[in-house]
């Protein structure tokens, strides 16, 4: 797994402790936070999904291309 991978997971987990965290004080703006991260992490990580479907269709084509 990639590091901006293993960054994106990071995030939405540190999210979820935020938003659990927010719950359990009642804090509506610290809940809101880890939301936030963790859809913003959710976003990193489907970014890097696409990066690397996308390598892997540019690896298949030079196969295809170029067969040893």
């Amino acid at each position: 797994m990639s590091e901006e991978k293993n960054n994106a997971k990071f995030e939405q987990v540190s999210g979820k402790v935020k938003e659990t965290l927010g719950k359990f004080t009642d804090d509506e703006k610290m809940k809101s936070e880890g939301q936030a991260e963790q859809v913003k992490g959710k976003v990193k990580e489907t970014i890097e999904d696409a990066k690397d479907a996308v390598e892997g269709f540019k690896k298949g084509l030079s196969d295809k291309q170029d067969p040893k």
